[in-house]
């Protein structure tokens, strides 16, 4: 693999693991709002995030990078004042983990792509549950409208001091 190469890789990776630092917070707060019956499912999206933020992080590692750390908070892309905005933040979350995944799909090889294309799988099927509904290419269409809403966060929010 070309030094260029690795480097794609490294810096796809790190946009996936500050996503997924992101998720992490994000779910918190829909634990915190999600009514009784759903708390089972944010928790379960909450550890699957985790899982992946730690595995990103020794995929970052190995690769010879230094794993990007959390931000202290992060900005809400809307107030979550109950259960049914925690729904819609929980489906937001996952968009956005899906569109970070997709482009590490693209930047990555064999393993690491057959891993990136597992957590695209995993984001898109979890947001359908948050939603109700589906979209045609997840991930695709979301990055576009997060983007430009927000260069260098590339998940749940923005951080915050």
């Amino acid at each position: 693999m070309s030094d260029e190469q690795d480097k794609r890789e490294l810096a796809a990776l790190q946009a996936a693991l500050a996503a997924e630092h992101a998720a992490v917070y994000g779910y918190g707060v829909v634990g915190g709002r999600i009514r009784e019956g759903r708390r089972t499912e944010a928790k379960s999206a909450y550890d699957a995030h985790r899982a992946r933020r730690d595995a990103l992080a020794r995929e970052v590692r190995d690769l010879g990078g230094t794993p990007a750390a959390a931000a202290a908070g992060y900005a809400l892309p809307f107030p979550v004042p109950d259960s049914d905005a925690a729904v819609r933040l929980a489906a937001e979350l996952e968009d956005r983990v899906a569109g970070v995944y997709s482009d590490l799909v693209r930047a990555t090889v064999d393993g690491r792509r057959s891993m990136a294309a597992e957590a695209l799988r995993e984001a898109a099927v979890r947001a359908v549950r948050w939603r109700g509904e589906s979209v045609a290419f997840p991930g695709l269409a979301e990055r576009a409208a997060t983007a430009s809403a927000s260069p260098t966060s590339p998940a749940a929010a923005t951080p915050t001091a």
